[in-house]
Order: structure tokens, then C-alpha cells, then sequence
């Protein structure tokens, strides 16, 4: 693991410094709690039993072929062009930590455009971490549930992701640096408009945008907020990806599906339209 990314980290059972073993494939802290480092590279930083095991290998899979087609570049380089200007100020090889991380697909883009930065990719689903360890050379990968204490010093943070992920809004300022930056990435309200009708698919709140900045409201304050928004022409089976790597794959039934999408015409044109929000610490 890259150093700068271990000096940050901390136990979390205890709060204390981690160290890597030398004799085993494990981070400890002084008082000897230790966590193993899987073969696929991602440390084990879960106490207990997580209350859900996050998103299924076949939603990695489907989520990792729709990214890797360039369909949701539009939210990649979104995120990266604010995490760059977030990070001015916040001292040498600043931290981005994906909160939620997924695939890291979006941690990725962020150090590809910050040479300086390292991060690390947080969430509790293993097969998303097996992916996420290997998405950039600076990047580091850890098992966490983020709804309890994140495994991060106070004030480590110089940027935090939250792509299409729940947010823990005393835990994100915790960690956060007072110059830092929480970057949200939220659908907007005809985020996939097309399909929702046509499949049957979750709508997303109207009311969400305020909503998140509510629950947010205690912690944090918004500092910009900006819309971008593509229209992509899919083929079915582009569309059966995308519909199987979200929220509506738990809750759509698989022959229904089938029938819905082969009455679509091709292309499909399907909007993308994400809202990009930075909030500052209060």
C-alpha cells in the first residue's frame, strides 16, 4: 500500500495508526489489531457484520462493462474537472477518498488528473473492492461500511467523493481537511428519463437535490453546484447493462424486463444527466 495513503489510515477498532506487517499480508496497529490485505489487494477494515454486502458481483460487472464503453464519461470527467479545482490549497500529495466507491471508476479519472494525489476507495461490497484496487497505481482499496466511523484520521481528507452512494455527513466532515472538499454526484430529475416508463424503472425523487443538501445541512455548506447533461443512442443490451448495474436491478424482474426492452426501438436515446454539488466544511 502506498505509504501516503497508510499514514491516514487508522484502526478501526482502537483509532490508532496502522502499519504494514512485514511477516504477513496484513496492516496492524500498536495495540495488535490487525486486518488482512486480500489477494486482490483491497484491506479488510470491517468490524462486525455489515448490515448488507452492497452491490452483487453481476452489478459490478454490468456497472465495470458500461464505464469502461465511455457511456458515462460525461459524470467521469465531470468529477475530475471539480476535484482539480477543489484541491488547491490543501498542502502535498492530497488524499481523495470515493466514499462508496464502486468500481472506482471515478477515483480513476480524479488521479489521472491530479499527479500529485493518492487516494483510496471505500465500500462494502468485495466485488466492486477487486476492481477498485487495480484502477490506478496511487489508489489504495479498503472494505468499510460508510455508515459507521470511516477507518481515516481527522482532517485527512482533502477531497471526498460521493458518486450515486449514501452519504454520512458527520463522519464525511470528520475526516475531511477545514480547506477540504465533499463532492455529491446525484441524478437530476430526467436523469434516464426515457426508460423509466418504458421499464418500469425507479424514479428519481424530484425532491432529491434538496433533500441531500438537508441532510447535509449540519456539516456542511453547499459552495457550487452545477447540471451536466448528454444523450447516449444504446442498443438493448447496452440498455439491459445499465439497467442491471443500478438501484432498479434489485426490483426489476428479469422476464418483464426482457419483454419491455424488446419493444424499445434502437437506438435508444437515453438522457444522462447527473448534478455535481461541492460543499465545504462548516
Amino acid at each position: 500500500m502506498d505509504p501516503r495513503v497508510l499514514e491516514r489510515l487508522r484502526c478501526p477498532v482502537c483509532g490508532e495508526p496502522l502499519e504494514q506487517a512485514t511477516d504477513t499480508r496484513a496492516l496492524r496497529c500498536p495495540r495488535r489489531h490487525s486486518f488482512d490485505i486480500a489477494r486482490q489487494g483491497y484491506v479488510n477494515l470491517l468490524t462486525g457484520r455489515a448490515p448488507h454486502v452492497g452491490d452483487t458481483a453481476e452489478m459490478v460487472a454490468a456497472r465495470a462493462e458500461f464505464q469502461s464503453a465511455g457511456h458515462y464519461d460525461l459524470v467521469s470527467d465531470a468529477v475530475a474537472d471539480a476535484a482539480t479545482r477543489a484541491v488547491s490549497g490543501v498542502g502535498a500529495y492530497p488524499l481523495v477518498v470515493d466514499a462508496g466507491a464502486g468500481t472506482g471508476r471515478y477515483l480513476g479519472a480524479v488521479l489521472a488528473a491530479l499527479p500529485d494525489a493518492v487516494g483510496l476507495a471505500l465500500d462494502v461490497s468485495k466485488p466492486a473492492l477487486r476492481r477498485a484496487a487495480r484502477v490506478h497505481p496511487r489508489a489504495a482499496a479498503a472494505l468499510a461500511d460508510t455508515w459507521q466511523r470511516l477507518p481515516l484520521a481527522d482532517a485527512s481528507t482533502a477531497v471526498l467523493l460521493n458518486v450515486f452512494a449514501p452519504r454520512n455527513g458527520a463522519e464525511f466532515h470528520r475526516v475531511l481537511d477545514p480547506a477540504g472538499t465533499l463532492l455529491v454526484v446525484t441524478p437530476d430529475t430526467d436523469h434516464l428519463a426515457e426508460l423509466v416508463d418504458a421499464l418500469a424503472l425507479l424514479r428519481v425523487d424530484p425532491d432529491k437535490a434538496e433533500r441531500v443538501t438537508g441532510s447535509l445541512g449540519g456539516h456542511f455548506t453547499l459552495a457550487g453546484s452545477a447540471v451536466h447533461r448528454t444523450e447516449l443512442a444504446l442498443t438493448r443490451p447496452e440498455v439491459a447493462t445499465l439497467v442491471g448495474m443500478g438501484p432498479s436491478a434489485w426490483h426489476t424482474d428479469p422476464g418483464a424486463l426482457a419483454a419491455r426492452l424488446a419493444a424499445l426501438p434502437e437506438p435508444v436515446r437515453v438522457t444522462v444527466a447527473v448534478r455535481v454539488d461541492a460543499y465545504r466544511p462548516r
